[in-house]
């Protein structure tokens, strides 16, 4: 019995042995901890390729000799390295590193970008070549990606998080349609004080893509008070929902808050729209600024009824959904609603349903020329997206008309009252009665 327990402890214990050192001192990886990381990674003047893992996980022990190989073939090329996420917690949740293995790739003046594709060396090592090409690019054209000189600029550098009050915070953040995080701080708060410098990072490398701002607590109780802030510092994120803002609670670091910021970027964008054109005040909000306005002409209501009028705009949804992150929009109306418009587009000689990409600023359109079907209509967007074929100049800029909105309903025939020969011929037929 004792034989078999020793036994069995050796065993686990070569495996907890073999499991804790994924890579040996001969490794082509570089092995990162917290005192290298600086150094080999946020400071370097290339291309670092970091794979967070745990010695335990199974996923990891399976990508080792994988990541040893991109390693050698990357070698002199860009450094591939590799972090102990288990043994170095705090540094991995700086990240926001939930599962393993975890590989993200860092570029100098850049928030690390997530490796996302097959776990293999051939994309592995193509991501990291790609990467390094942007990186190229940038400085051919002149752009500072790191460097002293560059650290030494940021020092001056005017911070792009945006100092938000009471007067101006509804029309900013929470009219807009982009994401913003705002940091309510106090002047007098030390961990606030702390974390200033990693926030003017944060937001000048998230500058054009994610709003950043700051409201100082000790002048502004008002907005304190209305989003229940209690400490500091605290950070809300306004997403697309812009009434439930929510706290952030990842690591006070610049690197932790772009991380973070960017994943935010791909889960609130705002759920695709269907508009009804019902006036002008539609055009304009929807098309007048919208890289291309896709313009559906759906049946009358009697010949559809309402099952078959959703039908249509569900397939509208799901192309929206699809194309989210573009610049477009999507407006319907019902057959013969907006004449100047159809007349423009040539609706009639194509029926119902019908639809149109328009571009109201270069005053051209392409209609649909196949079937209103789901996998058409994405051919069709996608098609357009790339600058689309056969384009046709609009006359003018189209009149379109106020109408009711549909209420969701099926259509009514409205019933003539009956009527007699009588009232129909009038005097005519008194006479003729009388006559006869």
């Amino acid at each position: 019995m004792w034989r078999s327990r020793l036994l069995n402890l050796f065993v686990f214990a070569a495996f907890v042995s073999r499991a804790s050192a994924l890579y040996g001192a001969s490794s082509p990886v570089l092995q990162l901890n917290p005192n290298n990381f600086k150094s080999k990674v946020l400071n370097s003047n290339g291309v670092v390729l970091v794979e967070f893992f745990a010695p335990w996980c199974g996923h990891c022990q399976a990508l080792t000799p994988i990541w040893e190989k991109a390693a050698t073939v990357l070698k002199g090329v860009t450094t591939v390295a590799a972090l102990d996420a288990d043994a170095h917690k705090s540094l991995a949740q700086e990240y926001g590193i939930k599962s393993f293995p975890t590989i993200k790739l860092f570029a100098p003046g850049k928030p690390p970008v997530d490796y996302q594709g097959p776990r293999d060396v051939k994309p592995i090592a193509e991501f990291a070549v790609k990467q390094i090409k942007a990186l190229l690019k940038e400085r051919l054209d002149g752009k500072n990606t790191g460097g002293s000189s560059e650290k030494s600029s940021k020092k001056n550098e005017k911070s792009a998080s945006i100092e938000l009050n009471s007067q101006n915070f509804e029309e900013l953040v929470l009219k807009s349609k982009e994401l913003w995080i705002v940091e309510f701080f106090a002047p007098w708060c030390g961990h606030c004080k702390k974390l200033a410098p990693e926030w003017k990072r944060a937001a000048n490398s998230l500058k054009e893509k994610v709003k950043l701002g700051h409201v100082d607590c000790d002048a502004e109780k008002s907005l304190m008070g209305r989003f229940s802030v209690q400490g500091f510092p605290t950070i809300l994120v306004f997403g697309a929902d812009k009434d439930s803002p929510f706290p952030y609670e990842g690591a006070r670091s610049a690197s932790a808050i772009e991380s973070f910021a960017l994943d935010q970027l791909e889960t609130n964008v705002a759920p695709p729209e269907v508009t009804e054109m019902t006036g002008q005040d539609v055009m304009e909000e929807k098309c007048a600024s919208a890289a291309i306005c896709f313009v559906a002409f759906l049946p009358d209501i009697l010949d559809s009824k309402a099952e078959g009028r959703n039908k249509y705009i569900d397939i509208l949804l799901s192309v929206a959904e699809k194309f989210k992150k573009s610049p477009y929009s999507y407006v319907w109306t019902g057959a013969g609603r907006q004449p100047d418009l159809e007349k423009q587009v040539g609706v009639g000689g194509y029926g119902y349903p019908a639809l149109v990409a328009l571009n109201v600023k270069k005053g051209a359109y392409a209609p649909l020329r196949s079937a209103f079907e789901l996998d058409q209509v994405v051919e069709f967007v996608k098609e357009a997206g790339r600058g689309g074929k056969g384009n046709l100049p609009l006359e003018k800029k189209p009149e379109i008309v106020q109408t009711e909105p549909w209420d969701g309903k099926d259509g009514e025939i409205l019933e003539e009252d009956e009527f007699s020969l009588e009232e129909l011929m009038g005097d005519d037929a008194t006479s003729t009665k009388d006559e006869i």
